[in-house]
């Protein structure tokens, strides 16, 4: 009797650590690889709210800036495979392999995909006191002004960067292009008037131009944008004459690679009910940004469209030829 009582008792502990084990039984850490503050970081803070709920778990966000974003991503792909930590990260994922020579992880490889979060459309925008209240205006104020014009951006790989790469390919117009060490301090200067121009997220542009603190040139979309009313107005660069002129900066969430199936399959289905939740759709609108509602949500899907991602920027980046060790 008491060998059976203490089988007894060691099936009922077996049973409690099972429960206990079971994903998610401890609080999630989503890693952003840029500093608070930052449009990633906004998006990934909404999203954090939205999915406490449905995963049945508290999330954190650790911003680990640095690097382009390249240190939280490096940190993320080594982590512990668990589903305890993720990235939520741009579409920084698809350029840093053109970008950086020495990376220290493999976009495709080391990462286990689950699903594509929004679509961030860009404006140019321009210092206070450019002489140009309009796209046709800047043109002609670049044509007259060539190898004086100052582009900033907030560091190598960031959204400004590579919109701004694009910028100057469409018009075969070189710029000095102006790096800082974050989204903050370049719009602080393009307010400033110590540099000219910036192409940056809505996420962060929204309210400089809700306040009429810019000259707004115009949205890196092949449409305009339904909302907010603020950006619903502007016309697209590919209209002003920038013909096929399109960019838009997508966010996405990973794991580590080998991270459990089970697990896996309750992130992406918070995400998914997440993505829905009319709370997080709204802050989004607010901020010009698109919640993605295809098949991009899926994890095959979405790393297909990094792949394309990945073709598309890399003749872009090393035509600039700009490249970090």
């Amino acid at each position: 009797m008491k060998k059976l009582a203490k089988l007894a008792t060691l099936a009922l502990l077996c049973a409690c650590d099972l429960a206990r084990a079971e994903y998610p039984d401890k609080t999630v850490t989503i890693v952003v690889p840029f500093a608070a503050g930052g449009p990633t970081d906004k998006v990934a803070r909404d999203l954090a709210e939205s999915m406490r709920k449905p995963l049945g778990a508290t999330i954190v966000i650790e911003n680990v800036g640095g690097a382009g974003g390249t240190l939280g991503v490096t940190k993320v792909a080594r982590a512990q495979a668990d589903g305890y930590t993720l990235l939520l990260h741009h579409i920084g994922m698809s350029t840093a392999p053109a970008l950086y020579r020495n990376l220290q992880y493999k976009t495709l490889d080391d990462f286990e995909y689950l699903g594509m979060i929004n679509e961030v459309p860009m404006t140019l925008i321009g210092r206070p006191t450019l002489p140009a209240s309009n796209f046709p205006e800047l043109l002609k104020w670049l044509n007259a002004n060539k190898g004086k014009v100052n582009l900033a951006h907030a560091g190598l790989g960031a959204a400004s960067h590579l919109c701004g790469l694009l910028f100057q390919s469409a018009l075969k117009m070189e710029m000095t292009t102006v790096p800082y060490k974050g989204t903050a301090p370049a719009m602080t200067d393009l307010l400033g008037g110590q540099v000219d121009l910036m192409c940056d997220q809505t996420t962060n542009t929204t309210g400089q131009i809700e306040a009429g603190k810019v000259r707004t040139f115009g949205v890196t979309t092949l449409h305009r944008l339904p909302a907010p009313p603020s950006l619903a107005k502007l016309p697209t660069l590919d209209e002003q004459g920038l013909k096929g002129f399109d960019v838009t900066i997508w966010h996405a969430m990973y794991a580590p690679k080998g991270t459990p199936k089970a697990a896996l399959d309750k992130i992406n289905a918070a995400l998914k009910v997440a993505l829905k939740d009319p709370e997080f759709v709204k802050h989004m609108t607010a901020l010009g940004a698109v919640v993605i509602n295809d098949n991009r949500v899926n994890p095959a899907e979405h790393k297909k469209y990094v792949e394309v991602e990945i073709n598309k920027w890399g003749p872009i980046i090393k035509a600039a030829g700009q490249y970090a060790d």
